[in-house]
C-alpha cells in the first residue's frame, strides 16, 4: 500500500525518511475505524475526518473543493421482472451478470469518448464518460447512473444504458425515455 523503501538512492537517510513516513501513515490509517463508523454513517465523524486530513495536508476548503469538478449526470431506473438477474462487483462499478451487459456498456462509453476527440492530447485532459448500473435493494428496478462532459451526452449515455438494461435484464412495461433527450 505504501512505499516503504527508496530504490537507487545512495543516501540511507532517504530510506529511513520513507520508512518513517510509511509508519506514520500506517498509524493514522489504523485509527480510522475508531473515528469513522461505516455502519452508522455519522456525518459529524466524517466531518472531523475531513478536517483532520485537510489539516495534515495544509489545505483549506477552497483548495480541496478545486480538486474535483462535477460532470453533468443523469440517474434513472428501469423496471425489470427480477432484479436478481443483474449482479455487480463489490463497489458496483461493473455489471457481472448478465455477462453481455458490461461489454455493451463499455462499448457505449468508448464510442462516446472517441466521438468527441481524435486528438490524444485532448483525451488526456477530459475525463471519460462513465455509466454504472445496479439492482435496487428493495424493488424490481435497475438503477442507472451516467455522466459525461455535457448534459446532452450524459442523457444520451443514460438512454443507451436504459435500452441495454431493458433488453438484457428483462425490462417490463414501456421502455423508459429521458425527458428532453434527443435520442
Amino acid at each position: 500500500m505504501f512505499q516503504s523503501e527508496s530504490y537507487f538512492l545512495s543516501h540511507s537517510s532517504h530510506q529511513t525518511q520513507n520508512k518513517t513516513r510509511a509508519n506514520i501513515a500506517w498509524r493514522r490509517l489504523r485509527v480510522l475505524p475508531s473515528l469513522v463508523n461505516q455502519a452508522v454513517g455519522d456525518a459529524l465523524s466524517d466531518l472531523l475526518l475531513v478536517d483532520a486530513i485537510l489539516y495534515l495536508k495544509s489545505w483549506d476548503l477552497g483548495l480541496w473543493d478545486g480538486i474535483y469538478e462535477d460532470m453533468p449526470s443523469r440517474q434513472f431506473k428501469v423496471k425489470v421482472q427480477d432484479r436478481s438477474v443483474i449482479t455487480t462487483n463489490h463497489n458496483e462499478t461493473r455489471a457481472l451478470t448478465p455477462t453481455s451487459l458490461q461489454p455493451a456498456l463499455d462499448a457505449a462509453m468508448k464510442a462516446m469518448a472517441s466521438s468527441h476527440s481524435n486528438n490524444k492530447n485532448d483525451q488526456m485532459n477530459v475525463p471519460p464518460p462513465r455509466c454504472f448500473v445496479r439492482p435496487s435493494g428493495t424493488e424490481n428496478v435497475v438503477r442507472i447512473y451516467a455522466e459525461a462532459q455535457t448534459q446532452r451526452d450524459a442523457d444520451a449515455l443514460a438512454s443507451e444504458a436504459i435500452m441495454l438494461v431493458y433488453r438484457l435484464c428483462g425490462g417490463v412495461g414501456e421502455i423508459p425515455a429521458i425527458f428532453g433527450s434527443k435520442l
